[in-house]
């Protein structure tokens, strides 16, 4: 070996033997997670190294394709470039780095069984199995090829036919996909994080962030508060992918007040700084930016710029000899260039994911570098260390909390609320962890914070579910239940838009707590609980508390009306109460909680939205 073969760091070389053991004895498909900047090329070329058969290492940019094929040949060994944007088609050596565009047009070369690794570089583009499903051959032997990441479905299914135990494994940051959640099932910490039917069934190694940081691996993120007025992208709702569509975000930021005062304060800190990188919202947004920035000393790259202009202008702000690069919606992967020591963000983004990746793009270290500065004009929420909950945020004031099972003892980590230190609310459904009985055999924590009952056999289902998991019965739908309500004329469905809780009297005297449910049209239906003796704090916690509860799980016993109210910002609302006379008075029979997660098409109290 030469003096200038790669020396790999301490987790670089732990990631490689945990790959290479859960290989030794499984064929599940393996998941990687390494942070923007940890040198990913390094791990990749390790295994491609050590590997005894033939390996592919698949990327969606050519960048990536030509950044890994250096690392490995900086071992001194020599590998095939498969590249129609590198101009390079060569396929025959043990080891193949290569675009899954040029791939997937030709898969008869890669399909001989000779592959026994498939390595994915950001493998969070590799769609869930449902969308797997959508790239087969059609009727006329044709497959669509819109998408990129139905394109990486098109070559694993052809390899692992041709080689039925192929190991597949993804390297990534960004371990979720926006609106879908984690791209794994389950982690090596002993946690279940994405759905049973994830392609990656478990992530063997994760590097944090901020552990990067600390040992010095990573320049530090400092974020600085604007100190001038940013765009309000408050309103904005995700489409349907899961982000901002570029009509709305052009209807907030065309020609808006606050961008020339964004830009003078940007160049003012820009003093000093080696260089910065700028993201804009849409490409009329960044094109006023560059008006705005120093004649000569800026450039725009877009996804419409050409690739020889594109490729010199990054070569230009490598080189230093511009100081600013603006771009929309590219740049944030198979980007590298170290010297970027302040980041501009003008733009939103529903995906923690994708805000990790942008700030990423400062984080490498750089001679004179000692940190990366990131100024966020857009009001992004994201903590760049805060563990990541793989669900989409249920409210802008939510954080991830954590929550341990009262069954198992897992501390999972939910979107939640809390009050100081202690958790009020969270939204988690059912336990993460990962259970093992003594035959080594392993399964998901059966206990679920929010559940319903099976009518036929009791048994807890997922809230949404549509069929009991244990006797495929089927379990009764939300709308139904208010449909069947509607149609009764004893019987008062309630649009709960608000719930009280007040200490009064019965007709003897005797304390109670009554609960009113407020209707927005200002009908009301009632209950009452005494809670003097120990039986009727248990009814109490069996029939109230046990639904009410909105962080669930966590213990709370109340033992008096005066706890219950001091602490009932521990509790939540129903959707709708469904109440039935009986003689003359109302009678509450069924309360519906989480009915939007249950698929209920009704619309809910306009205080409950």
């Amino acid at each position: 070996m030469t003096s200038t073969t790669p020396t790999l760091r301490p987790y670089q070389k732990e990631a490689v033997t945990r790959v290479i053991s859960h290989f030794r004895h499984s064929d599940d498909p393996a998941v990687v997670v390494l942070p923007t900047g940890s040198g990913k090329s390094l791990v990749i070329a390790d295994l491609a190294r050590r590997a005894k058969g033939r390996v592919l290492v698949l990327a969606h940019v050519r960048e990536l394709v030509e950044q890994n094929h250096a690392k490995y040949e900086a071992y001194g060994v020599k590998a095939d470039i498969y590249s129609a944007g590198l101009n390079a088609r060569q396929s025959e050596r043990q080891v193949v780095f290569a675009s899954v565009q040029s791939v997937v047009k030709a898969l008869p070369r890669f399909t001989t069984g000779e592959f026994t690794l498939l390595v994915i570089d950001e493998c969070h583009r590799v769609p869930l199995p449902d969308e797997r499903a959508r790239t087969l051959p059609n009727a006329e032997g044709g497959v669509r090829r819109a998408r990129k990441d139905g394109m990486y479905a098109e070559v694993i299914n052809a390899l692992r036919q041709a080689n039925p135990r192929l190991k597949v494994l993804g390297l990534t940051a960004t371990p979720y996909r926006l609106g879908q959640g984690f791209l794994y099932h389950r982690h090596y910490h002993g946690r279940v994080c994405g759905a049973e039917g994830c392609f990656f069934r478990q992530c063997v190694f994760e590097q944090p962030l901020r552990l990067m940081v600390r040992q010095g691996y990573l320049s530090p993120p400092v974020r600085v508060d604007a100190a001038v007025e940013g765009y309000d992208f408050s309103r904005l709702v995700p489409s349907a992918q899961g982000d901002y569509t570029e009509k709305a975000l052009q209807g907030i930021v065309d020609h808006h007040r606050a961008t020339p005062e964004i830009i003078s304060e940007v160049v003012a800190r820009a003093q000093g700084r080696q260089g910065v990188m700028i993201f804009a919202a849409t490409i009329p947004h960044a094109e006023e930016i560059m008006a705005l920035l120093p004649e000569g000393e800026a450039a725009l790259v877009t996804g419409k710029t050409p690739l020889r202009e594109r490729t010199d202008i990054i070569e230009r702000f490598k080189q230093k000899s511009l100081r600013y690069l603006v771009n929309v919606a590219v740049l944030t992967t198979g980007f590298d260039a170290p010297h970027v020591d302040m980041i501009a963000i003008l733009r939103p983004t529903a995906s923690i994911g994708l805000y990790q990746q942008i700030v990423g793009r400062g984080l490498r270290l750089a001679p004179d570098k000692e940190d990366c500065v990131i100024l966020d004009y857009a009001g992004n929420p994201w903590d760049l260390y805060a563990p990541e909950v793989g669900e989409a945020k249920p409210a802008p004031d939510t954080e991830p909390v954590q929550v341990i099972c009262p069954q198992c003892e897992f501390a999972n980590i939910f979107w939640g609320r809390r009050d100081g230190e202690f958790v009020i609310e969270h939204f988690g459904r059912r336990c993460q962890g990962w259970c093992e009985d003594d035959s080594g055999e392993g399964h998901q924590c059966t206990f679920r914070f929010r559940f319903k009952s099976c009518p036929q056999c009791g048994e807890e289902n997922d809230i949404a579910a549509r069929q009991c998991h244990a006797c495929q019965a089927r379990l009764i739908d939300p709308d139904d239940q208010l449909k069947a309500a509607l149609k009764l004329r004893d019987a008062l469905v309630l649009r709960v838009s608000g719930m009280q809780l007040e200490a009064t009297v019965n007709g003897k005297g005797l304390p109670r707590l009554r609960v009113t449910y407020h209707d927005e049209d200002g009908a009301t239906l009632s209950e009452w609980f005494a809670l003097e003796t120990s039986a009727q704090r248990h009814v109490f916690q069996e029939v109230f508390l046990s639904r009410h509860m909105a962080a669930p799980g966590i213990p709370w016993s109340p033992a008096s009306l005066d706890e219950v109210l001091a602490d009932q910002h521990r509790l939540r609302a129903p959707d709708f109460v469904i109440g039935r006379k009986v003689g003359r008075h109302w009678q509450i029979r069924e309360k519906l909680f989480d009915y939007a997660l249950q698929g209920g098409r009704y619309r809910r109290a306009a205080s409950a939205q």
